[in-house]
């Protein structure tokens, strides 16, 4: 029994460090962008440009990774690296609230410093997610990694609703002081997270141990550049392209909406800053249920990874085409459910796709392949961001459409892009990838010894 509640609340705190980072984004995808947008008047382009910056830092997890490896800080590899990217990122966000009124100002500097900081910021989560997993890959075993990867995400998914709650307490109307005072808990919040998570999880090394670490760290670095190595999979295998071309547009189409999901309800239905707040609640909570209904219903089926995809996709395509007509019809009552629903399909195909990607590598170069399909996502998430605020900026903000008109074009955007993803991925063959990838890992010298598909991925 007590064994049992040990593994409980081990569990638990190796997941904490998920709600610093589902309260950063969901000040940044439900708050940050609806304020700058609506209520400031900041071109919907240049916000969601700004909010995209991270995403383009992600392959620099490749070169984080390896500093981390080989220059370990007092004795650990992980928990240094990680408390410093979280404590730079959350003091990021004091700064957040007179930077975008400076903006909104039409001032120069602000803008420069708005660039600056989501710069930093970009850089500082790559930190934290490269060490982050590392770590998760360190403190578990095979038999237990799933279940934590499982609450992990949970844990990133209930924080983001938790903080929706926050938001409506501390800033239930928009001024510029309730803004700075709910941004100012930030590094509270991210900073207690981490530590109560983080410390005394890894074992510090002594000096043998650490040199021994070293060693082994650049002796298992592939030669040369690691971003030249893995882009260089996609030149030699078809099916390593239709993979990456898959997840990206999968990703893009999904994630279109996320920016501007905020704006739309205040532009198509005259929502609050509160009601609108809350449409972030409907669909993440439908994501989480049905990646545990999925996860129960793939385990005793023995449903394929490939099918589960693409159901996700299908069943997200139909209801963009639904929030699609909602706008045009301006019916709003129909939104959240239509949101919820959504999340279910998504949660679906987050499971289906994870496992996929887990599939699609070859031992000894999982790593090498995982890095490319989350770059993959990366610039999936990052073009989606700054796509949605190109759409917004010169269909609404350019007087080209009505609101209702132009949010109806750009989900069935969406769901066109998605079965689009779903024709890609009909067409991807597990069997010929690894066939094909057994030679391209030889002729890249990532390995010397036998290759095969699905092994397993890093957390």
């Amino acid at each position: 029994m007590w064994k049992t509640v040990r593994a409980i609340v081990w569990t638990l705190r190796i997941a904490l460090p998920k709600v610093a980072t589902g309260w950063m984004f969901a000040l940044l995808t439900i708050d940050f962008n609806r304020v700058a947008i609506f209520e400031l008047g900041i071109a919907a382009i240049v916000v969601t440009t700004l909010l995209s910056i991270h995403y383009f830092m992600a392959p620099f997890q490749v070169v984080i990774g390896r500093i981390a490896d080989t220059m370990p800080l007092f004795g650990y590899r992980r928990t240094p690296y990680l408390l410093l990217g979280s404590l730079v990122a959350s003091l990021l966000f004091l700064a957040l609230p007179t930077v975008a009124m400076g903006m909104g100002e039409g001032s120069a500097v602000a803008m420069l410093s708005g660039i600056v900081l989501f710069t930093v910021f970009g850089l500082s989560m790559a930190v934290i997610a490269d060490t982050y997993h590392s770590l998760i890959a360190e403190v578990t075993t095979p038999e237990t990694r799933g279940l934590v990867i499982s609450v992990v995400w949970i844990v990133l998914i209930m924080s983001t609703i938790l903080a929706t709650v926050v938001m409506n307490i501390v800033r239930p109307e928009f001024s510029p002081e309730a803004m700075q005072n709910l941004y100012n808990l930030t590094p509270l919040i991210v900073l207690g997270s981490t530590l109560l998570g983080v410390v005394g999880m890894e074992r510090r090394m002594n000096a043998e141990e650490l040199e021994e670490a070293r060693l082994k760290a650049r002796a298992l670095a592939p030669p040369g550049n690691p971003l030249s190595s893995a882009f260089k999979l996609l030149r030699q295998n078809a099916q390593t392209r239709a993979f990456f071309a898959f997840i990206f547009l999968a990703i893009f189409s999904i994630f279109l909406q996320e920016n501007i999901i905020e704006v739309f309800g205040a532009e198509v239905f005259a929502m609050s800053i509160t009601e609108t707040s809350t449409l972030q609640r409907y669909w993440a909570g439908g994501v989480l249920i049905g990646m545990v209904l999925t996860g129960v219903v793939s385990y005793a089926l023995k449903i394929s990874r490939k099918k589960l995809v693409i159901t996700g996709l299908i069943g997200c395509a139909a209801t963009f085409l639904l929030l699609g007509f909602s706008s045009l019809l301006e019916i709003e009552a129909v939104v959240p459910p239509i949101l919820f629903v959504m999340g279910l399909f998504i949660g679906m195909f987050n499971v289906g796709a994870l496992a996929l990607m887990m599939e699609m590598t070859v031992a000894n170069a999982t790593g090498l392949y995982m890095g490319l399909w989350g770059t993959a996502q990366a610039f999936g998430m990052g073009l989606s961001s700054v796509g949605s605020g190109a759409l917004h900026t010169a269909l609404i903000s350019g007087g080209v459409l009505e609101p209702s008109h132009a949010y109806f074009g750009i989900f069935v955007l969406e769901a066109a892009g998605l079965m689009l993803a779903c024709y890609i991925l009909y067409r991807v063959s597990v069997s010929r990838f690894a066939a094909k990838a057994v030679g391209s890992v030889k002729n890249g010298r990532s390995s010397e010894s036998p290759v095969s598909a699905g092994s397993t991925a890093r957390a």
